[in-house]
């Protein structure tokens, strides 16, 4: 059975407080950050807030429950935008007496906004792990920070900001940017205090507005032809790499390799390019190298063997390889090793 928590939607630090009275738990408070500990008896974990000028707050949740909770933000004199990135579990959200629900899944973003008539609603699901960052703006407050650039802006951007009293509902999700996951893990991970802690995360924080909103329009182009890379797509990119280092000894196409991880050839390409700077030729060429190199300097093996162990049906191909990664041929480097060995043997 779930528990249904009403929330005034005001702003982050609000909200923390009223989660706080609700379980009946003390919370931290410093400047402009608040912070509470689930009690046992609900679950585990924290949740974390932090304010800054222009109505601009961020929210870091990281729990498990023991049972599941419907979070109903009550409608509010001005609607705020919610950015949702999530971490872990699939959390559901909907607009309150609306049938229709948003799947937010792992490594996805989402960004929301209620109306008057109905509200934002956040499911978040029993024994499992919560984690996520919430990115919140008041459009009101920040009107007159953003004013000049929205003419510059998409079309549809453009009217989600200009709508600051929340008149139309709006949901959009994604899977959100190397570039965001990179900023959230410079957040967790600071060693900053006082003013230079929150110096440090309103800039990060800007810059993950700056990153979703060039997603956004990012999102619109075909899957094929976008240019920002998915966190989501690294971790398939790192899948492929993984396949590749385990079957050195087997020729996989680019095509059947980006089948089996689920993505197409060219974002396989654009993402080994992004992450290694190599091709995935390039990228399956030199851990063969090094494999070969690893197989000179622990086996008995000779240069024939270690052709095939690594997948390369040419001797001649294997050399050229080989000689272009270390500046010398196969049988260049097997004597080098054995003049250092005799050499060490001699000096026993």
């Amino acid at each position: 059975m779930s528990i249904r928590r009403e929330l005034k939607e005001l702003n982050v630090i609000d909200v923390v407080k009223d989660i706080a009275e609700r379980l009946k738990v003390e919370y931290q408070e410093e400047n402009n950050e608040i912070c509470i500990d689930i009690p046992e008896e609900a679950g585990t974990g924290h949740i974390k807030a932090i304010s800054f000028s222009h109505g601009v707050g961020l929210m870091d949740v990281d729990i498990r429950l023991k049972k599941e909770v419907r979070f109903m933000l009550n409608q509010s004199l001005v609607q705020p935008l919610e950015i949702v990135f999530n971490r872990e579990t699939t959390l559901l959200h909907e607009f309150s007496g609306q049938e229709k629900s948003h799947e937010i899944k792992h490594l996805e973003s989402a960004i929301f906004s209620c109306n008057g008539k109905y509200g934002n609603v956040l499911t978040l699901k029993a024994n499992e792990p919560i984690c996520f960052f919430n990115l919140e703006i008041n459009r009101k407050s920040f009107e007159e920070k953003i004013e000049t650039f929205l003419p510059e802006m998409n079309e549809d951007l453009e009217g989600l900001f200009r709508d600051v009293n929340g008149i139309n509902l709006f949901f959009h999700k994604g899977h959100y940017s190397l570039d965001i996951a990179e900023c959230i893990e410079e957040i967790n991970e600071s060693e900053d205090t006082g003013f230079t802690k929150s110096v440090f995360i309103e800039g990060k924080c800007y810059e993950i507005l700056a990153h979703h909103l060039r997603q956004y329009v990012d999102d619109s182009s075909p899957e094929d032809k976008r240019t920002i890379l998915r966190q989501s797509t690294v971790v398939k990119i790192e899948e492929a790499a993984s396949i590749i280092e385990n079957n050195l000894e087997q020729s996989t196409s680019i095509l059947a390799l980006s089948k089996k991880v689920g993505i197409n050839q060219n974002t396989l390409q654009n993402g080994f390019q992004s992450l290694f700077n190599l091709s995935v030729k390039e990228f399956t060429q030199n851990k063969r190298m090094e494999l070969a190199r690893h197989l000179m300097e622990t086996t008995e093996l000779n240069i024939t063997e270690i052709t095939y162990r690594i997948g390369i049906n040419s001797r001649s191909y294997f050399s050229k390889l080989f000689k272009q990664r270390y500046a010398m041929t196969p049988k260049q480097y097997l004597k080098k090793l054995e003049l250092n060995s005799k050499g060490k043997q001699e000096r026993i």
